[in-house]
């Protein structure tokens, strides 16, 4: 079943008195459950094509669904997880948690008991339980990271948008918790779509990478990852892959770095 559907989206925006085409007739179908990675170099429309998913910049032309409804606002059925953490510093780690069950209690009248029984779930699940206490301020990157993911799914939004999470983390917290997310995915079902720059995270992670040109951002192409979980980066089938969509993306950097020399 097609979860996400962007239909020949274009986006246009202007910079410095011309217009720049960011996006150009994306087509892309992604099903409930996938996990999606978007990929290529800085200024091919990757976090563009997540914004306009979330519903913070609409296209110019095309349409964008999320199950049978159009996009044209953000909405509690898409989730969204930055690069940045976005947590509020003055809430603990329980209270950042409940936060959005909290805004969503006015609407739904979810018993606060029920908002207590899911944030010890989720401190369990991220392992976050000893600090539930604790402000962002007292965790490192990566505990702040996995606060940031707990609130996202105390939302329970069947999309997961996800913008570089793990960008700015050292490699091995980095590869913790590409595991972690991997096994939260796999447990609770969401569909998620992933930015990164990242090639051997895209391949560790998804189910379907999508390769976009420089711009205007286009799909240059569509892979399907079919190696078996757990994957290994040094598995010669994982480096093949690897070696070729390099060779892709290399491609489209290089023709960035022309543009930008002109």
């Amino acid at each position: 079943m097609t979860h996400i559907h962007i239909d020949q989206v274009h986006k246009v925006y202007a910079s410095q008195g011309r217009e720049v085409v960011a996006l150009q007739n994306i087509q892309l179908s992604i099903a409930q459950g996938e996990f999606v990675c978007l990929l290529g170099p800085s200024g091919c429309g990757k976090s563009t094509l997540l914004n306009a998913v979330a519903g913070f910049s609409l296209p110019s032309s095309g349409a964008i669904r999320v199950g049978d409804a159009v996009v044209r606002a953000p909405g509690p059925d898409r989730g969204m997880v930055f690069q940045e953490y976005a947590l509020f510093p003055w809430m603990t780690v329980a209270g950042n948690i409940a936060f959005a069950m909290e805004v969503q209690d006015r609407a739904t009248r979810k018993n606060p008991t029920d908002i207590a029984a899911r944030v010890d779930e989720l401190l369990d699940v991220f392992k976050l339980r000893d600090f539930r206490d604790r402000f962002p301020k007292d965790l490192s990157g990566g505990m702040r990271q996995r606060v940031a993911i707990a609130r996202v799914l105390a939302m329970d939004s069947p999309v997961m948008l996800m913008d570089e999470p793990f960008g700015a983390l050292d490699a091995l917290t980095r590869r913790s918790l590409q595991d972690e997310l991997l096994r939260i995915w796999q447990r609770f079902g969401k569909t998620v779509l992933f930015v990164t720059h990242s090639i051997e995270e895209s391949i560790y992670l998804a189910d379907r990478i999508i390769v976009m040109t420089y711009r205007p951002g286009t799909i240059k192409r569509d892979q399907r990852v079919d190696l078996p979980r757990p994957r290994d980066p040094a598995d010669p089938a994982f480096n093949a892959l690897k070696r070729e969509l390099g060779a892709l993306v290399m491609t489209e950097q290089q023709r960035h770095e022309a543009q930008e020399a002109v």
